[in-house]
């Protein structure tokens, strides 16, 4: 075929636009030219693709993606049914991943028969780790094969912090004491607790307010074990594609349970094990169930994998997890008391620069503060007296008045949880839940 009769054909397909007959004519003798530039250019001049026939709009996009023309090819399809997937498979020619998970998220949701194994395994492991890497196989809008990629990436933890005990816990000795004798002895004596027939493990639930120490509180709980402590962060759990949640869950415990003693702590359980009769997902129902098989252990045997979870809204938690075998020792997390506060202040301003420091009268003025919030007061004081230092050109000391300008800016977090948990104390204490609750705000209103 002559490049003659090939400009001429473009000649008259730009005379008559929007003949399908002869835009298929155009993409046979293009894929038989030595030359197809003059059709890619033609075909990314047609300034309303829209009004093609599907069938047309799909041979071409197929024909600009074959020839190495992705991007031009985007305008010839659209986000719905086939002619989406098409798009997803373009996105990912050029590497525009983000937008390829968006869009096949999105169509396999309003139709699940839309499903392709090739799409779950590469955009599976685009999502979970941002790069296509593993076994199965993956392929081009063209059929071409491109790489072997794994359907699910294999469950890893973040390395281990420096391990901590219950030494570097400020306050909270009533709980440690509960902890001690619920959790740490029947690991550390297993003989006596084997003969009153009573496994190291299981479940407890820590809860209360943000930022008062559950998650030190766990890691402290598995130092004073001598267990491994695993975090499972959310996102390593969570995907986009059904059935994938549970078995990375299924994963996460198996590990667990190939290093015996474990301490497994899910933060923010309420991600993972919300009520169901509030989901209109059955795909958070599904995990919800997966999430109580395993921690009833009927595959596999779960002595000496003790699952600690924290929470800052337990009545969003799935009441089947509370019971016998599961969360059944549900722990109330409450804010510091004066004496705790004293002790989080003074390994606070432990080893900086400090003058005269009454760090009592200010336990006693940061009713409601948060460990956190009691963090945050002394960086606050940190700032003003570095600043001072930067004026003075010399190191100027934390003094009382640093710290009572910091307590003026910054505000407890407590409030707000505390006024929730009041209410569902009243309202909903299911099986006397939230005992501690209550006795907790009695106190609190008395004066501590």
């Amino acid at each position: 075929m002559s490049d003659t009769t090939l400009t001429d054909l473009i000649e008259t397909c730009r005379a008559m636009p929007g003949n399908d007959a002869l835009l298929r004519t155009l993409l046979r003798l293009g894929r038989e030219s030595a030359d197809p530039a003059p059709v890619i250019a033609y075909l990314s001049e047609i300034k309303e693709p829209q009004s093609l026939a599907p069938e047309t709009r799909t041979d071409i996009a197929q024909f600009l993606a074959d020839m190495g023309a992705p991007e031009q090819a985007l305008a010839f399809t659209n986000e719905e049914g086939e002619g989406g997937i098409n798009r997803v498979r373009l996105l990912l020619q050029q590497n525009d991943r983000e937008a390829a998970i968006a869009l096949y998220r999105k169509l396999i949701e309003a139709d699940k028969s839309l499903r392709k194994d090739d799409l779950d395994s590469q955009l599976l492991a685009f999502a979970a780790t941002g790069q296509g890497a593993g076994g199965a196989e993956v392929f081009s809008i063209s059929g071409e094969k491109i790489e072997d990629t794994s359907s699910v990436p294999s469950v890893s933890f973040s390395p281990e912090r420096e391990r901590i005990t219950f030494e570097n816990v400020g306050g909270l000795a009533d709980i440690k004491k509960q902890i001690n004798r619920k959790i740490i002895m029947p690991f550390q004596k297993p003989g006596l607790f084997q003969r009153f027939r009573k496994q190291a493990g299981g479940g407890v639930l820590l809860y209360g307010p943000p930022g008062c120490g559950k998650t030190m509180l766990a890691r402290a709980t598995a130092g004073e074990c001598g267990a491994k402590f695993l975090n499972v962060e959310i996102p390593q759990i969570l995907d986009m594609y059904i059935g994938e949640s549970e078995k990375r869950l299924a994963g996460i415990f198996a590990e667990a349970r190939s290093q015996k003693p474990t301490v497994l702590f899910f933060d923010e359980l309420e991600a993972l094990a919300a009520r169901r009769k509030f989901s209109h997902n059955s795909n958070s129902s599904a995990l919800v169930s997966t999430f109580l098989n395993e921690m009833d252990g009927y595959a596999a045997d779960n002595e000496g994998v003790l699952v600690l979870a924290a929470t800052n809204v337990p009545w969003a938690i799935d009441p089947a997890f509370r019971r016998h075998g599961r969360f059944d020792r549900v722990l109330f997390v409450a804010p510091p008391d004066r004496i705790a506060r004293h002790e989080i202040l003074k390994g606070l301003v432990a080893g900086r620069p400090q003058e005269n420091l009454d760090l009592e009268a200010i336990a006693a003025r940061s009713s409601g503060f948060s460990g956190a919030d009691l963090t945050n007061v002394i960086e606050t004081a940190c700032d003003i007296a570095i600043e001072e230092s930067l004026s003075s050109d010399t190191i100027e000391p934390i003094r009382q008045s640093h710290i009572l300008e910091a307590l003026k800016e910054v505000k407890p977090t407590t409030i707000e949880w505390l006024s929730s948990a009041r209410n569902y104390a009243r309202y909903a204490n299911e099986g006397g839940l939230y005992e501690d609750v209550i006795a907790f705000l009695d106190k609190n209103a008395k004066g501590r």
